[in-house]
C-alpha cells in the first residue's frame, strides 16, 4: 500500500467515524445532524444542506462498497470547499459575475 492509498484510507475511516456519531443521533433531520458534525454545512442553504447530506452519505456507501476512498473524500471536499466559497459570498447569484453558457468556447491566454 501506498503513502497516498493509506492516507486516503485515515481519511476515510475518521469519515466513517463521523457519519457513524451522526447516525447514533435520532434528534432532528439528517442534514441537522450531519451540521453538528460538520459545522461548514451551516454556509449553506438549507436545501443545500439537505442534498449535500445525502450526497455524503451516497458517496461514503459507493466508497466503503467498492474500496475506493477517493469517492467519499472527494465529495465531502467539494461541498466544504462550496461552503466556503457560500461563506466568502460567492452564489450562482452574486453581482458581478458573468457565468458562461457550456458551449462557448475561450481562448487560453
Amino acid at each position: 500500500m501506498s503513502r497516498r492509498e493509506a492516507e486516503g484510507r485515515v481519511r476515510l475511516l475518521n469519515f466513517a467515524a463521523q457519519l457513524i456519531t451522526v447516525t447514533l443521533d435520532d434528534r432532528g433531520s439528517l442534514a441537522e445532524r450531519m451540521s453538528k458534525a460538520f459545522p461548514w454545512m451551516l454556509a449553506l442553504l438549507p436545501a443545500d444542506r439537505e442534498s449535500c447530506a445525502q450526497d455524503l452519505v451516497d458517496a461514503a456507501r459507493a466508497s466503503f462498497s467498492t474500496g475506493q476512498p477517493h469517492l467519499a473524500i472527494a465529495e465531502l471536499t467539494s461541498w466544504k470547499e462550496t461552503a466556503t466559497a457560500v461563506a466568502a459570498g460567492l452564489s450562482s447569484g452574486s453581482a458581478g459575475l458573468e457565468w458562461l453558457d457550456d458551449d462557448e468556447t475561450v481562448e487560453r491566454p
